[in-house]
């Protein structure tokens, strides 16, 4: 199997444990009326589809006779998606999101040319369809930003 595949397999799936990590904190940091429907779309996602995520990519490296990384191969990235000091401060957490989004988008997507070029169609099926709820979920904070823009 290519290193490459392999290697953002690897990326992707401590991205999508980063992810459910500061999703969760956040929802349970933020505070305020107008935080509450920005609080539920991290909770909903950081216990649904991005555990799902995680999980899936975790078997396709198994898979692939390789091993997910666990806390002790863990490397944090997501910088801007720490809580505000302000939990009232939902527009950066919103910006955050979307920073982390626009990331795995670009994970997925070369994830995708890896695995083709690997001739590896079930990984390549498998990050076009986590793509898709990426893209989805970037959609959504996109329109909570707007919504926080006009405000």
């Amino acid at each position: 199997m290519s290193d490459d595949v392999i290697r953002l397999l690897r990326k992707a799936y401590g991205d999508e444990m980063e992810t459910i990590m500061n999703y969760l904190t956040n929802s349970v940091v933020l505070d305020g009326v107008r935080a509450q429907e920005v609080k539920e779309g991290l909770r909903q996602d950081a216990t649904q589809e991005e555990i799902q995520h995680a999980q899936m990519l975790g078997e396709r490296l198994k898979q692939l006779g390789a091993r997910p990384p666990a806390s002790g191969g863990f490397e944090a990235r997501q910088d801007s998606l720490q809580p505000p000091e302000d939990p009232a401060n939902v527009l950066s957490v919103i910006d955050g999101v979307l920073e982390a989004e626009n990331d795995a988008i670009d994970t997925y997507r070369s994830l995708i040319e890896a695995a083709e070029a690997a001739d590896d169609p079930v990984t390549e099926d498998l990050a076009v369809e986590i793509l898709a709820d990426e893209e989805a979920h970037r959609t959504e904070f996109k329109s909570y930003r707007r919504e926080y823009s006009d405000a």
